[in-house]
């Protein structure tokens, strides 16, 4: 098994030059898990994007993100509302120690703090924090809708 992370977004090479193949192993796997009909305009992606307030797509997500961060505490760990706002989200789950770097022999997406979002409809159902290190791959943290909990979302999350 061989498991490639390739930037969606912008598209890298490596992206567009897998596209077809990797959207009709979705396509499949919507008609057959789902019950899908083949013609059924969908939208699933996992975005990786930066921790940054810089990053447009961490910009026009936040609020979405944080969002959802408080609705898993509450349901999940049956945190208040007081304990889970936004300012609680930022320093848990924004403010990183880690700088983003560009190595020349390193990954495209380059290293640093990034929120892996699971997209589902047009809406983040999942976010995994994972930092991106030269030796490593660090899982800090993940929440999802408590809503899709059947998908397995944490289990799917860390074989990913």
């Amino acid at each position: 098994l061989k498991v490639r992370l390739v930037r969606s977004s912008p598209p890298s090479s490596q992206f567009k030059a897998t596209f077809q193949e990797s959207y009709q192993v979705y396509k499949r796997y919507q008609m057959v898990i789902h019950k899908d009909p083949p013609d059924k305009p969908t939208i699933n992606q996992v975005r990786l994007v930066p921790v940054s307030f810089e990053d447009p797509q961490f910009k026009s997500s936040f609020n979405q993100s944080a969002t959802l961060f408080a609705k898993y505490q509450m349901a999940i760990h049956k945190d208040t509302p007081s304990e889970c706002g936004e300012n609680e989200f930022t320093r848990f789950l924004c403010d990183s120690p880690l700088e983003a770097e560009n190595a020349p022999n390193g990954p495209e997406c380059g290293y640093g703090s990034f929120h892996q979002q699971y997209w589902l409809d047009g809406k983040i159902i999942a976010v995994g924090v994972i930092d991106i290190l030269p030796y490593c791959v660090s899982s800090v943290y993940l929440y999802y809708d408590p809503d899709y909990s059947f998908l397995s979302l944490g289990v799917y999350s860390a074989l990913r």
